[in-house]
């Protein structure tokens, strides 16, 4: 319908907008200002402790500087109550002690019958409501009884009882002078296919009445006492004032305590939210027979910004947060989501309350998981990813997942989330993988491995006691700062580099953290990098890594920037890397070889070659090494090719002999 001109204005006139909105907040007293028409508060519409809240009664607009939230009286009227626009403007107009404008004959006969089909339902609320008080309900206040419900909880929501029989509430209505067209529409009641009077929808059920958010009895929900019956809880079936799909159970007083600061909990049932309601969580709601639909959330987002799905702890209540992932992803916003609370295995809020006490469900509650979390949970759940098609797959399945959010900003962060979430489980694979093989913190299978090696023999106490180990580690040492130097300075190559670096070893935990610190670094940027790695390892020690007189001679870390030298460099450097640790696993045969067939002239050799390794090392120690270059244009340390090559002729010599 259309109001006349000038009906809004008058309405505005009437209303200040700081008495619309006085009465769902406290207004700060210090901040304010009602001599200017200045108020402030704790935003209604997000959870928060500072007044963020602004009321401007002169211009006659609200505005959160938290969360965006704006609008004038009517619109107010409307995120608050959940209605529209119409609704709105009849609810202000009853406080201003306006007469709505008259609508057309056939508006003012529908309101009318909205009316009327709302005093029906709280005509069978009466009804019901005194059955459970006499002796025919005995069973099913027994019931209540056995879960936790008392007196005072059936009077709080206003349970009741529907007795055995077709037509006790028909008869009882129509005797009270109510059309039986107003009866069925409300959906107390069907036509009999036999040609004989209507029958009651609800039958020796315990009822529990549905209200919407201003507090109108709307539908019912029916329990059976019958364990034979088919359908254990019925609802009312959809009319012209219920609609399944739109409203939520307790949504009314829920919305009230959510403004008071407490979790909005979204349960299974009707049973879950009076048992969380009486423990103390009175912001509880729950779906009306149905999955939790598109409406419900952003209605539920109205209400809080992070609602917690509490689900059973089975595969039922797993499966259904699973299904409501879907949903909710082409509807997140900034600020916007979900957490998820799953009780302990085969119990349902109800249960854990009665078992351990609100306690235990607050625990529950408060470490309920992100909804990115429970992504990647549904994805991984039961699977191992042991091979490049298998992480691919993954890698498809959360991108399409994460594609579904339309905020581009919150899609960049999911997009993070689960990239770290990868690598996290890709280390955790790798670890697990090195651990069974009995190889500790190195490569693990890394293409220097030949197929069907075993794992190099443990050195002996002479060969641990020699520099052969010393001189292996200071080589791994040289080649991991180069490579880390490399993409500090040059970060933009590290994503080539990624599976690499995850499996590099890096014995020194200044190594392993800067390893860290560019692999987790978002962008990859030299300044976000190495704002990383300083807080990583300190700016001290990154200063003294870059300018070690072993890496001044290293061309792309004279050359920052330069993103082809750089990729060669780290790409050599690596495979130096990866020989040297064949090589490590060489020399252990070598080793076990001469612990096995001692003899003089033999560890006389031996001795040759730890004499060059030593030299080697102190090369390093003294940033005192020498290059030669290779006929490939490759630099080559002096000391580690003499070294070696002393090395390979003791073990040429070994075997000659043998």
């Amino acid at each position: 319908m259309s109001l006349p001109p000038g009906f809004l204005d008058e309405l505005r006139t009437r209303l200040t907008l700081s008495e619309v909105v006085g009465r769902k907040v406290m207004w700060d007293q210090r901040k304010s200002n009602r001599a200017k028409g200045d108020y402030w508060a704790p935003c209604p519409f997000h959870q928060e402790k500072s007044a963020s809240f602004h009321v401007d009664d002169r211009k006659g607009f609200y505005y959160c500087f938290g969360c965006q939230a704006k609008g004038d009286a009517i619109g107010f009227v409307r995120e608050t109550e959940n209605v529209g626009f119409m609704e709105a403007v009849e609810i202000l107009a009853g406080e201003a002690g306006m007469q709505m404008p008259a609508r057309d004959p056939r508006a003012k006969e529908k309101a009318d019958r909205h009316t009327q089909l709302i005093e029906v339902m709280e005509a069978a609320v009466a009804f019901f409501r005194l059955q459970l008080s006499r002796g025919v309900a005995a069973e099913a206040r027994a019931y209540l009884d056995e879960r936790g419900l008392g007196p005072q909880a059936r009077e709080t929501f206003e349970i009741g009882f529907a007795p055995d029989g077709w037509q006790n509430l028909w008869d009882h209505l129509t005797g009270k002078g109510i059309a039986p067209d107003l009866i069925m529409g409300a959906g107390l009641a069907k036509a009999s296919q036999r040609g004989s009077k209507p029958y009651d929808v609800f039958r020796n059920r315990i009822m529990f009445p549905i209200r919407d958010g201003r507090g109108r009895a709307i539908a019912f929900g029916g329990r059976a006492m019958d364990p034979e019956d088919k359908a254990k809880y019925l609802n009312s079936p959809e009319t012209e004032i219920f609609d399944k799909g739109r409203n939520l159970y307790n949504l009314g007083p829920a919305r009230a305590a959510a403004a008071k600061g407490r979790p909005l909990i979204v349960a299974e049932g009707y049973m879950d939210v009076i048992a969380l309601s009486e423990g103390g969580f009175d912001a509880a709601v729950a779906p009306l027979g149905t999955a939790v639909t598109e409406r419900q959330l952003q209605t539920l987002w109205q209400v809080a910004d992070e609602p917690v799905v509490a689900l059973d702890g089975d595969r039922a209540g797993v499966r259904a947060a699973y299904r409501v992932i879907d949903l909710a992803l082409p509807l997140l916003t900034a600020g916007k989501s979900l957490r998820f609370a799953l009780m302990p295995e085969g119990k349902d809020p109800d249960d854990l309350l009665r078992a351990e006490g609100p306690e235990a469900v607050g625990r529950v509650i408060e470490a309920a998981m992100p909804m990115v979390d429970l992504l990647w949970q549904r994805e991984t759940e039961g699977k191992v990813f042991d091979s490049p098609e298998r992480r691919a797959g993954l890698d498809k399945a959360l991108a399409e997942a994460v594609s579904l959010i339309p905020d581009p900003g919150l899609k960049r962060h999911y997009e993070d989330a689960v990239r770290n979430l990868t690598w996290e489980m890709t280390r955790a694979q790798r670890r697990k993988g090195r651990e069974a093989a009995g190889q500790g913190g190195g490569f693990g299978n890394r293409p220097w491995r030949s197929r069907g090696a075993q794992a190099p023999a443990q050195p002996s106490a002479e060969t641990k006691a020699s520099l052969l180990v010393t001189r292996e580690d200071a080589e791994l040492h040289l080649r991991e700062a180069v490579i880390l130097a490399a993409l500090v300075t040059t970060p933009e190559v590290a994503d080539t580099f990624e599976a690499a670096l995850e499996a590099m070893p890096c014995a020194d935990p200044v190594h392993a953290r800067l390893r860290d610190a560019i692999l987790t670094a978002d962008p990859l940027t030299s300044e976000a990098v190495r704002a990383r790695a300083e807080a990583a390892v300190g700016a001290e020690a990154l200063e003294s890594l870059l300018s070690a007189r072993h890496l001044a001679v290293v061309p792309c870390l004279r050359r920052p920037g330069d993103a082809e030298l750089a990729r060669v460099t780290v790409t050599e450097e690596l495979a130096k890397l990866t020989a040297a640790l064949g090589r490590r696993e060489a020399e252990s045969e070598a080793v076990e070889d001469l612990d096995a067939h001692p003899d003089e002239v033999v560890t006389y050799r031996l001795r040759q070659a730890s004499e060059e390794m030593a030299r080697a090392q102190r090369a390093v120690q003294e940033d005192d090494i020498e290059y030669d270059v290779g006929d490939n244009g490759a630099r080559i340390d002096r000391g580690e090719r003499n070294a070696f090559a002393a090395l390979m002729d003791t073990i040429r010599f070994d075997k000659t002999r043998r």
